[in-house]
C-alpha cells in the first residue's frame, strides 16, 4: 500500500484530513462520498492522520516486516530516536525500555544520538565554510519532500547531508557489519519513505513508529515491572539527544543561535514551516540565514507518536534524559568514537519532483466563486471551514478537480436552508395530504362496513331466495352462490360446500354439464344474455336465465325448479297467458285482414249497385227518343 491510506468504508467526509493538509494531496471528487489520499502529491508530514475522527486514516504497518526480520538469521539492531525518552514518559527509568526493545528479539540497541551528534557536527562545518549560499536543513523527511514537489527550484538548496538515522545506520553497518537488519524506532511516518532511498551503508531495512513498538510491547505481553536495566550499546550518543527539540541539533553542535550574530533561523510546524520555505524562495538574499525547519512541533510530536501527548512535558522529559546521560558521560570515550567515523560519507542527494498543478483559468475559478456565492470583492477572505486560506484558493482547488463546491460550508449552509425550507414545504403538504388520507380512510372505512352490510344482507336474502342462484368471474370460477344452487348440483356439490362455503373459488367446469357450461362461456365471451332457456340437471328441468354483471368479467344465472309447485303455477299462467296473447293476436290480424276484405267486398258491391243503377235510370229516355224518331 501507498504510505498513507484512506479507509472509504469509515470515511465520513468530514474534510478535516482536507483541511489538515498542507499541500492539497487529498481530493474529494464528485459524486464521490468518501476522500482519497493522492500518493505522488503526498509528503508523509502525516498531519492528516491525528485529526480523522472516525480513524479512517492509516499509515503502512511494518510490524509484520520487523518480526520477519527478528526470525531470520541475520542480526538485527535497533537504531532508535532520542524522543524514545518524550514516547515513553510513562517508564521511570530509560534502562528498562533498552531491555524492553531487546526482550522483543533484537540483538543491539542503538541510539540515533550519535547519529545525530555526527550529523551537527557536519552542519557546524557546512554553515562554517559559508560561499554564499543558504541552505534549508535536510532532517526532516517531509521538509525535503516538500522542497521537492513544490517548490523544485530550492532543491539545490537543500542541505546534502542524511538525516541522523541515516548516518547512524551507518554508523552500526560498519560497527557489525553490512549484513545486519537495521530496523529504526522513532516518530516520524515519511521515514518509511526515506528509507527506501539508500541501498548502500545507509540501508535502514524497516521504520517502526513509537504507536507500532507500544503495539508490539502489547502483542508480546512485555511489561515495565518485569525488565532489569539494560543500557544502550555503543557508541553512545552526546548532546545529538537533544535533537527532538527544533533547535537541539544546533545546540549540540555549538552552531550560534545568537539573534545578533547567528546564521540560522529555526522553524517547527506546518504554517511556520510552509511560510519560511516561500519566504526562502522570494527573498533569501534579503534574509540571508539558513532555515533549520520541522513540519512537526519538533519530533516529540511526530505522527508516529501516541496522540495525546503534550508537547512542552515531553520537551522536559528529553531534557531530563539528556542530562541524566551527561552525568555519567564519558566525553573522552565519546570524541574517540566521532573521530572513528566522521570521515564516513554522509553526503546526499535531491530530486525534483514536480507536482504543482497548472493554474486553472480565471474564467472556470469565477464559475466556481459564483456558484458559492462569492465574488471577485471578497473572494481573498474565507473562514477556511473547507480546508483552503481563502474562498478563492478554494475555487482554485476545485478548478483542478482537488475539490468539490459540497465543501464550502456557506455553500453548503445556504443549500441546507434551501433544502429545509423545501422540506417544510413539502411537510406541509405532507401533513395536509394526511389529514386528507386520514379522512378519506375514515369515509372509506365507514363505506367498507356498509359494504360489508350490504353483502352479508343481500347474502342473506341470497339464501333465502328458492330459485337456484350462482355469480362466477372471468374465469368460470364460482365467486357466490346459494344453498338452492348447491342443493341443485346434488350431494358432491354439499361435501364440497362444508369444506368450501358457497363454493368459491370452485371451477364451473367441474360442477356443471358440458352442455350448461358452454352457455356461460358463451354469455362471457358475446355479452349476449340468454333468458329463460329451459334445460335438464339431475333429472329436474330448470329454467336458466344467464346475464352480464361486468361484461366479459362477471356473469349471474338464476335457475328455476319447473317442478315446484309455486314455479309450475306461475309458470302455466304465464304461458297460458302468452297463449292466449299469441291468439288474441292472431285473432286481431284475422280480423284485420277479414275487415280489410269486407270493405272491398263492401266498396265492390256499392259500385255494382250505382253502375246498375245508372243503366236502370237511362233505358226510359232511350224509347222516349224512339218514339220520336218515329
Amino acid at each position: 500500500m501507498s504510505l498513507i491510506q484512506i479507509i472509504k468504508d469509515k470515511c465520513d467526509l468530514s474534510y478535516s484530513c482536507v483541511r489538515e493538509c498542507p499541500v492539497n494531496a487529498i481530493e474529494v471528487k464528485v459524486n464521490t462520498d468518501y476522500a482519497r489520499i493522492i500518493p505522488e502529491r503526498c509528503i508523509g508530514c502525516g498531519h492528516c492522520v491525528g485529526v480523522c475522527p472516525q480513524d479512517a486514516i492509516i499509515y503502512r504497518d511494518s510490524k509484520q516486516q520487523t518480526k520477519d526480520l527478528l526470525k531470520s538469521e541475520e542480526q538485527t539492531v535497533a537504531i532508535v530516536a532520542p524522543s524514545i525518552s518524550g514516547e515513553f514518559d510513562d517508564i521511570a527509568d530509560y534502562r528498562r525500555f533498552v531491555q524492553m526493545i531487546r526482550q522483543l528479539g533484537f540483538d543491539y540497541v542503538n541510539e540515533v544520538t550519535f547519529g545525530a551528534d555526527l550529523i551537527a557536527l557536519k552542519y557546524k562545518e557546512l554553515f562554517d565554510n559559508f560561499k554564499g549560499k543558504y541552505y534549508i536543513t535536510s532532517n526532516c523527511p517531509a521538509v525535503v519532500s516538500h522542497v521537492e514537489k513544490y517548490h523544485p527550484g530550492l532543491v539545490n538548496n537543500l542541505a546534502p547531508l542524511v538525516s541522523p538515522p541515516i548516518a547512524t545506520a551507518k554508523v552500526v553497518r560498519k560497527k557489525h557489519g553490512n549484513q545486519i537488519n537495521v530496523v529504526y524506532i522513532g516518530p516520524c511516518i515519511d521515514s518509511k519513505e526515506e528509507s527506501k532511498l539508500y541501498q548502500d551503508d545507509g540501508t535502514i531495512d524497516t521504520v517502526l513508529t513509537f504507536v507500532e513498538l507500544r503495539e508490539l510491547f502489547n502483542e508480546y505481553n512485555i511489561q515495565e515491572s518485569k525488565m532489569e536495566y539494560s543500557d544502550f550499546d555503543p557508541p553512545i550518543g552526546y548532546k545529538g539527544s537533544l535533537f527532538p527539540i527544533s533547535n537541539g541539533l544546533f545546540q549540540a553542535a555549538g552552531i550560534s543561535e545568537d539573534l545578533l550574530t547567528g546564521t540560522v533561523i529555526n522553524g517547527s510546524g506546518k504554517i511556520n514551516s510552509i511560510n519560511a520555505i516561500n519566504q526562502f524562495e522570494e527573498g533569501i538574499n534579503q534574509i540571508k540565514h539558513h532555515f533549520n525547519l520541522f513540519f512537526c512541533e519538533g519530533c516529540l510530536m511526530g505522527p508516529g507518536t501516541s496522540p495525546g501527548g503534550k508537547k512542552y512535558k515531553r520537551r522536559s522529559k528529553v531534557i531530563d534524559y539528556a542530562n541524566k546521560r551527561l552525568e555519567t558521560f564519558d566525553k573522552k570515550a565519546w570524541e574517540e568514537e566521532i573521530a572513528q567515523y566522521i570521515n564516513l560519507d554522509f553526503s546526499r542527494g535531491f530530486q525534483a519532483d514536480d507536482q504543482r498543478l497548472e493554474a486553472p483559468s480565471e474564467e472556470k475559478v469565477q464559475e466556481v466563486l459564483k456558484a458559492i456565492g462569492k465574488d471577485n470583492n471578497n473572494s481573498s477572505v474565507g473562514c477556511s471551514a473547507c480546508g483552503y486560506p481563502s474562498c478563492r484558493d478554494f475555487a482554485i482547488a476545485v478548478s483542478k478537480g482537488l475539490a468539490k463546491t459540497e465543501m464550502c460550508l456557506s455553500y453548503t449552509l445556504r443549500n441546507r436552508n434551501e433544502y429545509i425550507k423545501a422540506l417544510r414545504t413539502t411537510n406541509e403538504k405532507l401533513a395536509q395530504t394526511q389529514k386528507a388520507l386520514k379522512e378519506s380512510e375514515q369515509k372509506a372505512r365507514k363505506e367498507k362496513q356498509a359494504a360489508k352490510e350490504a353483502s352479508e344482507t343481500i347474502n342473506a336474502m341470497l339464501q333465502k331466495l328458492p330459485s337456484a342462484v350462482v355469480i362466477i368471474d372471468q374465469n368460470l370460477k364460482v365467486v357466490q352462490s346459494n344453498k338452492t344452487f348447491i342443493d341443485h348440483l346434488g350431494d358432491e356439490a354439499q361435501s364440497i360446500n362444508e369444506v368450501i362455503p358457497g363454493l368459491v373459488g370452485a371451477d364451473l367446469k367441474s360442477l356443471l354439464p358440458h352442455n350448461i357450461f358452454t352457455l356461460f362461456s358463451h354469455v362471457l365471451d358475446n355479452q349476449q344474455n340468454i333468458v329463460n332457456r329451459d334445460i335438464y340437471l339431475q333429472d329436474k328441468l330448470l329454467n336458466l336465465s344467464i346475464f352480464n354483471i361486468k361484461k366479459g368479467k362477471i356473469v349471474g344465472a338464476v335457475l328455476r325448479d319447473m317442478y315446484a309447485p309455486e314455479i309450475r303455477k306461475e309458470q302455466v299462467i304465464k304461458r297460458v297467458t302468452e297463449v292466449i296473447d299469441k291468439n288474441l293476436e292472431m285473432v286481431q290480424k284475422i280480423g284485420y285482414l277479414l275487415g280489410e276484405g269486407a270493405s272491398e267486398t263492401e266498396q265492390m258491391l256499392n259500385s255494382i249497385i250505382e253502375f246498375y243503377q245508372s243503366e236502370k235510370s237511362q233505358k226510359p229516355n232511350e224509347k222516349d227518343k224512339d218514339s220520336n224518331e218515329q
